[in-house]
């Protein structure tokens, strides 16, 4: 599908927007809607609101990038879990300059989960159809990181969904999701933030009040 391409006038219009095209295709009042933080969640909460579905998120701490640009190690805190590329065995006590990266940057998206999470525990996605939300795709990594960390603890589908994407990033995503709604297929692209008049992004601290709302 392609929609008049013009940008939209905030996150959260966008997700009313794409809200409304999800039950045309196909997604189910059963599903769980994972925002990924920090753009995706406002496009996220007006989707769950429409559909009458849980909302939980996705945080990505990118770790290394072993084959230069466009590669990508991640860890993914997805719905409360933690779930981690292979990065080879961590040491139990850091020892080297590369642990001491690593136990830092895990404990700092441990410590931005519990911010943007609370005190909620984390989400059963097992057997579950997931949409995961996010306010445009530009090269496909931020996505392909969150479907492949999704997809580990096994729900029984992934669709991914957002307003706007590159030529590129769509085909990158239809690649490895089970489906990909989106409302307006851009090239050039640029950046997300040129497709919103207003791309203001909620600080991590505030995302909370949006999974209780």
């Amino acid at each position: 599908m392609n929609r008049n391409i013009a940008p939209f006038p905030n996150l959260r219009s966008a997700g009313r927007e794409l809200a409304a095209r999800c039950p045309a295709a196909g997604v189910r009042d059963d599903v769980v809607v994972l925002g990924i933080v920090s753009a995706g969640v406002p496009v996220a909460v007006e989707v769950a609101k429409h559909l009458e579905a849980s909302l939980d998120l996705v945080l990505i701490r990118r770790l290394l990038a072993p084959r230069g640009p466009g590669s990508q190690v991640c860890a993914v805190n997805a719905a409360g879990t933690l779930v981690m590329d292979k990065v080879g065995s961590l040491a139990a006590k850091p020892q080297t300059p590369l642990d001491y990266f690593l136990v830092d940057a895990l404990n700092g998206l441990a410590r931005r989960a519990q911010v943007c999470r609370g005190e909620r525990a984390p989400t059963e996605l097992a057997g579950k159809p997931v949409l995961l939300v996010d306010c445009g795709i530009r090269t496909g990594l931020t996505m392909q990181a969150a479907i492949d960390a999704v997809r580990t603890l096994n729900p029984s589908r992934i669709t991914a969904a957002v307003p706007v994407t590159s030529v590129e990033g769509r085909r990158v995503v239809e690649a490895i999701a089970d489906d990909l709604i989106y409302l307006a297929a851009a090239e050039p692209f640029g950046n997300a933030g040129v497709w919103y008049r207003d791309f203001s992004r909620p600080a991590e601290d505030s995302i909370s009040q949006h999974l209780s709302a």
